[in-house]
């Protein structure tokens, strides 16, 4: 899986096809590869490595390349062999005359290996998608719809393609079930792509394949059927951000924009959706009445990686907030234990692509057992918004660092937004509601303010240059926090962190302190606090070296620390957001002092769409 770019047009393909490739390379991503026509040639060039191996090479290809008008694109990120020239993508069909692209995962492509190999296919690569590639090569009678339509008929899994014939130069067929596909419309010009990210430079109107659409893609127009090559409707919607979004703007990573965009954000998504004087939240999206919220007995949380952290921010706050049990399950592990659902459950799933692959099969298996379903994304038009049909938008604008930042603080602040909204269903005073209101329209100024700590911050991660080992240590609403902190590190320094909750280093992980290794302990004005500080202490005693977050002006808990990191005082349930920012700027610096790729960590895909 990765990156798919598709483009037929006015223009010269090839261009069009690397400038797109390098708007997707925040994805993460191993090889990448491009594959033109014009009739009489269809050309590949592949690289592993990065974009610019693959467009040095395109320039170094004969002159008459730049006269193609359609061609497909891809960035892989290895799943079915390793990242080399052979096994990147466009792969070809048998007579060389077909290139698709492919992301998802063909679960039986060794069956349909083997019956094509006992046709005479010879295989190239290791991967499940040249598999398909020969596959539609093979019902290929001079009609490239039909042959991907019947091809695509006879696979088991996810897929999202773009395909190219040399024989049919004038179109360029896409199709998606489990993996998204985008369609830029412009004026005599379309491109396809698995991100908006590659289309906004070329147009903003745009149409979202759904699952088993196959689109014929000609220039300025497309024609969506079914598998069955029966025509369906699409909307054409709006994309909401603009082709300056991507760009650095004068900052040295993305990652680093992005923290410091986090008070906009976070303005962004509360903006126009608090009522002070009920003490509420206004969340149109969800679609319900306040008698139909005071029905649901429980509420179920799902998500993967950052956004289940930020979900157990959430489910502490609905159980305080509107005293309703809440659970969060890591979405495949609900996906496949066949969970207890009832009609009277809310689920609510968090991903901020809205295209994560087990996020979105527990939608499904959720909608499937009667629950009532809705989302938290920051994609628009995202599958996962599609699918429930309700939920939040985060309007946090692009997210292009692979290690997500804004997107979690803009999932904590609406989940602060709806566990207030049921609350106020409930049982929940209206004066109490007003008190949570104004803490959630505070987080913007109290993010401004750790952002003014960040030279401190710096000055912290020198320390950790030759740190091999972390702990992250919290209890209560500062627990999710020390997961994330963790999980930050990890993702972009490549330092081995844990998060733990306090209470928990007495039950084995305090056997793996040794010496200097630092522990980052959370320890703001909450419930636990002074708990938290005597299973600090217990690290110290072994050796570690203790860095406090804890609030402004506690002068009493700094004296014990070996060193601080301060945040505004603010309440317990909305300390998440500058705490998380503060290890967000902390994980940073650490990774840069390092000589880490930051934006783009070994290993790591922004949206992983693959189970």
């Amino acid at each position: 899986m990765c990156g798919i770019v598709g483009y037929i047009g006015d223009k010269e393909a090839g261009q069009v096809l690397i400038n797109g490739l390098r708007r997707l390379e925040y994805r993460g991503y191993d090889s990448a590869g491009v594959s033109l026509t014009n009739g009489d040639e269809l050309c590949v060039v592949k690289r592993p490595g990065k974009v610019a191996a693959l467009s040095q090479a395109v320039q170094e290809e004969p002159g008459s390349l730049r006269q193609h008008r359609v061609g497909v694109a891809h960035t892989r990120w290895a799943t079915h062999g390793p990242p080399t020239q052979v096994n990147a993508h466009p792969h070809l069909d048998r007579s060389g005359r077909i290139a698709m692209v492919h992301n998802g995962i063909i679960e039986n492509y060794r069956d349909i290996r083997a019956h094509l190999e006992q046709k005479g296919h010879a295989f190239d690569s290791e991967t499940d998608s040249e598999v398909l590639a020969h596959l539609i090569g093979d019902y290929y009678q001079g009609n490239l719809l039909e042959a991907v339509c019947a091809a695509l008929q006879k696979v088991e899994g996810t897929f999202g393609i773009a395909v190219i014939c040399q024989d049919e130069p004038d179109q360029v067929i896409a199709a998606r079930r489990g993996s998204p596909i985008v369609i830029g419309v412009g004026k005599n010009e379309c491109v396809v792509a698995s991100d908006a990210a590659a289309v906004v430079a070329v147009t903003q109107q745009v149409i979202y394949l759904d699952d088993n659409d196959v689109a014929i893609v000609t220039p300025g127009a497309v024609d969506i059927r079914d598998l069955n090559n029966v025509p369906v409707n699409r909307e054409i919607s709006e994309l909401e951000w603009s082709d300056t979004s991507a760009e650095l703007g004068g900052f040295e990573h993305f990652m680093l924009k992005e923290i410091h965009e986090q008070p906009d954000s976070i303005r962004n998504a509360i903006r126009g959706r608090m009522d002070f004087d009920n003490g509420t939240a206004v969340l149109s999206g969800l679609g319900t009445t306040p008698r139909e919220i005071s029905e649901v007995q429980r509420a179920i949380i799902v998500g993967c990686g950052t956004s289940m952290n930020a979900g157990m921010v959430g489910e502490y706050a609905f159980e305080n907030f509107a005293d309703m049990p809440t659970e969060v399950e890591q979405a495949a592990e609900f996906r496949y234990r066949n969970p207890i659902i009832k009609a009277s459950d809310f689920v609510l799933a968090i991903s901020q692509s809205g295209e994560t692959a087990d996020t979105l099969a527990a939608v499904r298996e959720a909608i499937q057992k009667g629950a009532w379903v809705s989302g938290i994304c920051n994609v628009v038009g995202s599958t996962i918004a599609r699918e429930t049909g309700r939920g939040i938008y985060l309007h946090a604008g692009p997210e292009i660092s692979v290690a997500s930042t804004k997107a979690f603080t803009c999932q904590v602040a609406v989940l602060l937004m709806i566990a207030l909204k049921f609350g106020r269903c409930g049982r929940l005073s209206c004066t109490k509601g007003r008190e949570i209101a104004k803490a959630i329209e505070s987080l913007p100024m109290l993010v401004e303010q750790v952002l003014e700590r960040n030279d401190i911050i710096a000055k912290e991660a020198e320390k950790w240059v030759e740190t091999d080992h972390a702990f992250f240590i919290g209890r209560g609403y500062q627990f999710p926090v020390a997961l994330e902190g963790a999980l930050k590190l990890k993702e972009i320094s490549y330092i081995h962190a844990e998060g733990y909750h306090a209470a928990e280093l007495k039950h084995g992980p305090i056997a793996l302190l040794e010496s200097g290794i630092p522990v980052v302990a959370l320890v703001n004005e909450a419930p636990g606090k002074e708990k938290t500080i005597g299973n600090a202490h217990e690290c110290a005693a072994r050796g570690a070296r203790i860095v406090g977050l804890i609030t402004e002006g506690d002068t009493e808990t700094a004296a014990l620390m070996d060193s601080v990191i301060e945040i505004p005082k603010c309440p317990d349930y909305v300390a998440p957001v500058p705490m998380a920012v503060a290890l967000q700027l902390l994980s940073y610096h650490v990774a840069r002092l390092r000589g880490c790729a930051i934006d783009q960590p070994r290993n790591l895909a922004k949206s992983v769409t693959v189970e």
